[in-house]
């Protein structure tokens, strides 16, 4: 029978529940245990699509079109596996299931409450996502005793009684704070933490305790005492050097071991070896020469926002043996041209939005003019397209029909399909789609196959009454969507590296796997001359381009 592990968190958010669970789950996979992942989040939100990413960070595309929580992304990361919308709830996806099962009159005249029919309809979802594995982890967002995320607590506090003890066990996730004043870590908060999580009902078997620095023997003690689980069962989560060595670090403590006594279950087999060559790496890399790269964005005040890119860079820099520098530049801010001068490659990632789109675009001419490497993704990759028919083939008001309905040289519009759609949840173009190669392309080159599948998130498209006009100037079309002749991959001849992209690779980049196309580019900019004073900073280019960001 499937066991179940139930990951919560206390005390404030953003301790790393996420990369917690995501490193269980890689610990039972090396015991060779088929383990599934689960992300409950309490929101109202039917799916994350339509929440701004300084809301709740970047939206996670999973392969069937599920736009979810960026924890998914440690996840497929950790586990190396492809999540699909089964892998993300959200309060939203439960309310509205029941509701439209209480209009069809499903429950016969009952009162439809939070408990059972709520609790039920996701433990329902808990059961489906264990079918056919040995475990599965499922992650509760939010923090004990946010009130949205009480359903979700008491359907997991059900599953016990439901099943047996050895069947469900709970790891909560809390802080250990350190004050610096009176130079000690406190073990308060996670007391109380744990006494919340009592009253609904659940007692934790192991507490994950995150914290500035070593705990020390007393203090797991301690909260062991008060806590009223035995010493081993509180794990030491420290500050790490990189979240991939997390595992080693839960491994070091015995918790894979303290989990499948708890769960009676036994270890077919022990290979962590891949893994572990892959953290050596890690460090190599670290102490190796550092690459520049700069991203020119417009959501630089929140990180998360581009966790699946920071995290592509990384695995791209590890396989080239380099350190990687990140600058995030707001394509807004006044300096913005000027802070590029000192970057070896320029990513310009995707958005929404019209606001920093001019900015956008007079990076990709930086890039293009100066022979910088350049990735421009998604909606980089359609201001790309709009900079060249501007200040290339001469169209001066070229421009997105998102941005400019009437502009008169729209070489990037909406897709047919997509006109007249007024929901905006769901209903972009999602998930993996085909793109076929063209045969001795910078693109069949970097990935040695003639055809990819890649994830998408966007509206707008590269025009295709402009391919001939671009390609003749020397910016080709080399991956295309054949079903519907959808350009997916452009690339700019005579130039070092200049590629965009109408997908996300940054969604399919793992440690052990880095997307072929950040390893390129991270390739291209350590073979870059940048920094080294070549760059063209002023004169009439740039300063067009800089006028443009003011």
């Amino acid at each position: 029978m499937t066991k179940y592990i139930f990951v919560t968190g206390g005390v404030v958010s953003s301790l790393g529940k996420g990369i917690t669970a995501a490193s269980i789950g890689r610990l039972l996979k090396a015991h060779g245990l088929s383990v599934n992942i689960v992300k409950c989040d309490p929101y109202i939100n039917v799916d994350a699509g339509t929440m701004a990413p300084f809301q709740h960070g970047e939206v996670f595309v999973t392969d069937d079109g599920a736009e979810t929580d960026l924890d998914l992304g440690y996840y497929e990361r950790f586990l190396e596996i492809d999540t699909r919308k089964t892998n993300n709830m959200t309060a939203g996806q439960i309310y509205q299931t029941v509701i439209a099962k209480e209009r069809e009159g499903l429950y016969l005249g009952q009162t439809v409450q939070v408990i059972p029919h709520i609790t039920d309809e996701i433990k329902k979802r808990f059961y489906k996502a264990g079918e056919g594995f040995d475990i599965a982890i499922i992650e509760i967002g939010g923090t004990v005793g946010d009130i949205e995320s009480l359903p979700f607590l008491e359907a997991a506090r059900q599953m016990r009684p439901d099943r047996t003890r050895t069947d469900v066990m709970y790891i909560h996730v809390t802080l250990v704070p350190y004050l610096s004043a009176s130079d000690e870590l406190k073990t308060k908060p996670t007391q109380h933490s744990v006494n919340k999580l009592r009253e609904i009902g659940i007692d934790p078997d192991i507490i994950v305790c995150r914290a500035e620095k070593p705990l020390g023997r007393e203090i797991r003690n301690k909260i062991a005492l008060f806590t009223s689980v035995p010493d081993e069962a509180v794990i030491e989560a420290a500050d790490s050097f990189s979240i991939y060595a997390v595992p080693h670090l839960l491994k070091k403590q015995g918790l894979d071991e303290q989990i499948m006594m708890l769960l009676r279950i036994r270890s077919k087999k022990w290979d962590f070896e891949e893994w572990s060559a892959f953290l050596e790496k890690l460090k190599t890399a670290g102490k190796a020469q550092g690459v520049r790269i700069a991203i020119a964005g417009k959501y630089t005040r929140l990180k998360d926002s581009y966790k699946s890119l920071v995290e592509a860079i990384h695995h791209g820099a590890i396989a080239n043996g380099v350190r990687m520098e990140l600058d995030f530049v707001d394509v807004e801010e006044k300096d913005c041209l000027e802070r590029l001068s000192k970057a070896a490659g320029i990513i310009v990632p995707g958005g929404f939005g019209d606001r920093g789109i001019e900015g956008k675009i007079a990076v990709a001419r930086y890039a293009r003019e100066n022979g910088v490497p350049f990735l421009g993704i998604c909606l980089g990759m359609q201001c790309a397209v709009i900079e060249f028919a501007r200040n290339v083939l001469g169209c001066k008001k070229a421009h997105s029909t998102e941005f400019s309905p009437k502009t008169p040289c729209p070489v990037v519009d909406l897709m047919a399909e997509q006109k007249g759609v007024k929901e905006k949840g769901g209903t972009m173009r999602l998930g993996a789609y085909p793109c076929r190669l063209k045969t001795g392309s910078l693109a069949a080159k970097i990935y040695g196959a003639p055809l990819v599948s890649e994830r998408h998130r966007h509206r707008y498209e590269f025009n295709t009454r402009y391919l001939k006009a671009c390609g003749k100037k020397g910016l080709i079309v080399s991956g295309l969507y054949r079903e519907k002749r959808l350009p997916e991959i452009v690339e700019l001849k005579g130039h070092p590296w200049f590629v965009g992209v109408q997908f996300h690779p940054e969604l399919k980049s793992r440690p052990l796997t880095p997307h072929p196309l950040f390893r390129a580019f991270v390739a291209a900019a350590v073979r870059s001359d940048a920094g080294r004073g070549t760059r063209n900073t002023g004169g009439a280019p740039a300063a067009s381009a800089k006028a443009v960001v003011l």
